[in-house]
């Protein structure tokens, strides 16, 4: 339940929409995500509501409408950090916008967020995440997919994220990080970590126990 702050008609506006569809942990992490200005967060609150009925008319996407993203195999979802929070696998070389459609995409994104946020254990409101590059090249290069994917993520699912590894990262990739890096808003740019591989298994089971790391690298996890 919205708490009643005042009798500013931006606050009741917030606290309405947020007691209509999201709950207080929901209100807490929008609030956070704009530095606890109401304004600011009154009004992403709306964009995200406005946002949802449209991308998610039935309340969530179904694994039929985005069928031909899922066949494509580039997000694994399984083991925990040692904050326990959930942990995804991301596959950069498994992504060639040539091959897909920008809509159905953007639903995957969603679809990827709300299968990641089930997994939450109580107490948990952000994941983690590997992004693997290795075998990553030009053909897989896709900035407005990079950048639809970063504002469906921040604009929609604020103080979700809590840390991303970048590993196996190409030379020829930081061209493409460099144009997409103006997107990402001043919190998020911060768990963003690059890995060089010769520190790749300390940083990694630095973060994540060996028996939650998948097997590809070095540890017990079975994907």
């Amino acid at each position: 339940m919205c708490i009643h702050v005042d009798d500013d008609p931006v606050v009741h506006l917030f606290s309405y929409a947020c007691l209509l569809e999201e709950d207080d942990f929901a209100l807490r992490r929008f609030l956070r995500a704009r530095d606890h200005n109401i304004g600011k967060a009154s009004t992403m609150l709306l964009q995200y509501l406005t946002w949802k009925r449209v991308a998610k008319p039935h309340g969530s996407i179904s694994d039929d409408e985005v069928r031909n993203e899922i066949a494509k195999d580039r997000v694994r979802m399984q083991g925990f950090d040692r904050l326990n929070r959930p942990m995804a696998y991301l596959y950069g070389a498994r992504h060639f916008p040539a091959h897909h459609d920008l809509g159905e995409f953007k639903r995957y994104v969603a679809y990827v967020l709300d299968k990641i946020c089930t997994r939450l254990p109580v107490g948990q409101e952000k994941f983690a995440a590997v992004i693997d590059m290795k075998g990553w090249g030009y053909a897989n290069c896709d900035l407005r997919g990079y950048v639809a994917a970063l504002e469906i993520m921040q604009g929609h699912y604020p103080e979700r994220l809590g840390r991303v590894f970048l590993i196996h990262v190409p030379y020829m990739f930081m061209a493409a990080w460099k144009m997409v890096y103006p997107f990402i808003d001043d919190r998020t740019r911060k768990k963003f970590v690059f890995v060089a591989n010769k520190d790749l298994k300390s940083t990694l089971q630095g973060a994540i126990d060996e028996s939650q790391l998948p097997e590809e690298y070095g540890c017990k996890l079975k994907l």
